[in-house]
């Protein structure tokens, strides 16, 4: 498989380390904005031939086309803030190969909408474009449908449950995944979905609650935060309700609360002095960097697919979920825990896309798969998962 991975952040550096080990992979295209960020990523990889490094901007199409055609690529995988998904997806469209993303573009129940709007072209096109396939959503949803294919007759309930226990050693505040994305997630309406009423905003952090994360990580509260697994869960997984928590901490919900309150999350560009620049880039050139504050962290994450509703006519509550500890992530890759458990999701979809046993046309979600092909392959990747009986 050739692919053109479209950034090399954090996240990006993590797909192309964990690729580069499997054989399958015949070549990857190392493509950022920056190309001196994409040529330390290939320094690491030590093969300037298998990853070739390229300048790309994720909102000229014409640019990636042709990247795409230059290089023959069968994969488009984007791998930088889902706002330009749009550009990314069309581009790969042209090229007439594969696309993949980690995250959904838009607010609330439209997210996505774009890529959805656009489905029968890609299927009369024979190509086939995979939405919100990282960690989660991706892994989370495909434990999702693991549940309804396994361990359900009904569902009442699909929430999505993330914790973690870390700390970045001198930062009091260090999100460990894009500052962008942290930022969206957390000052938009969240957003949840019911069978009967189907998807609707509630308030950001509202419906706490404490749920007790395994791997000694222990009890957190969790709170309603607005996530791509309440819009694609329910497209082709049968259930009642579809939620997303994830356990953020008082420090972190003041703080982003203080970011929407001075309008600080807006991407719209104000003068100051002089100079037009939009504040939230402002706040993202303030805090440290993703893909440096590896050898600062101590901890483990945990993101996963909490289930509840009936099998043979017993009450039955599960939690699918995957851990990763930072000090082995960075022992084995050199890469900060959930970068690296971010960037294995796609890695292994890649793989199953690769080798013929994920098939398929139009535009999917990872529910839309054989989930027992993913996971009986997770153990090879060092990227075990769990299950706790509720």
């Amino acid at each position: 498989m050739k692919v053109l991975l479209i950034g090399t952040g954090s996240v990006g550096e993590a797909i192309a380390l964990v690729a580069a080990r499997r054989p399958w992979l015949e070549q990857m295209v190392l493509a950022d904005f920056n190309p001196e960020r994409a040529s330390e990523v290939q320094k690491k990889l030590g093969d300037p031939v298998k990853f070739p490094v390229e300048k790309v901007d994720a909102r000229d199409t014409a640019n990636m086309i042709e990247l795409g055609r230059k290089y023959k690529v069968d994969l488009v995988m984007s791998a930088v803030n889902c706002n330009v998904n749009n550009f990314i997806f069309d581009a790969a469209y042209e090229v007439g190969c594969q696309y993949m993303d980690m995250a959904l573009g838009d607010l609330g129940a439209n997210m996505g909408k774009y890529l959805f709007d656009r489905a029968a072209k890609w299927e009369q096109k024979g190509l086939l474009a995979i939405l919100g396939m990282g960690m989660d959503p991706g892994v989370s949803d495909i434990f999702a449908k693991y549940a309804e294919k396994h361990l359900f007759d009904e569902i009442d309930e699909v929430g999505i449950r993330d914790g973690a226990a870390m700390e970045v050693k001198g930062y009091p505040f260090a999100p460990t995944f894009s500052v962008y994305d942290a930022i969206e997630e957390c000052t938009d309406p969240a957003l949840v979905w019911e069978k009967d009423k189907g998807w609707y905003d509630v308030e950001p952090f509202s419906d706490p609650e404490i749920f007790p994360f395994p791997e000694g990580i222990g009890p957190l509260e969790v709170v309603n935060v607005e996530h791509d697994e309440v819009v694609l869960v329910p497209r082709w997984v049968k259930c009642r309700k579809v939620t997303f928590k994830y356990a953020l901490g008082g420090l972190f919900t003041s703080v982003m609360n203080t970011l929407k309150i001075l309008g600080l999350n807006s991407y719209e560009p104000i003068n100051v002095k002089g100079v037009s620049v939009a504040p939230i880039d402002v706040v993202a050139a303030l805090l440290p960097d993703q893909a440096k504050i590896g050898p600062l962290m101590t901890g483990k994450t945990c993101a996963g697919t909490f289930v509840s509703g009936w099998k043979d006519g017993i009450p039955r509550k599960v939690y699918l979920y995957q851990s990763t500890d930072n000090q082995l992530s960075m022992k084995n890759y050199g890469i900060q825990a959930v970068s690296l458990q971010t960037g294995i999701g796609p890695v292994i979809a890649m793989e199953l896309l690769a080798n013929g046993t994920w098939q398929g046309k139009g535009v999917l979600g990872a529910e839309a798969f054989d989930p027992d092909p993913y996971l009986a392959l997770m153990p090879e990747y060092d990227f075990p998962y769990g299950m706790v009986e509720m």
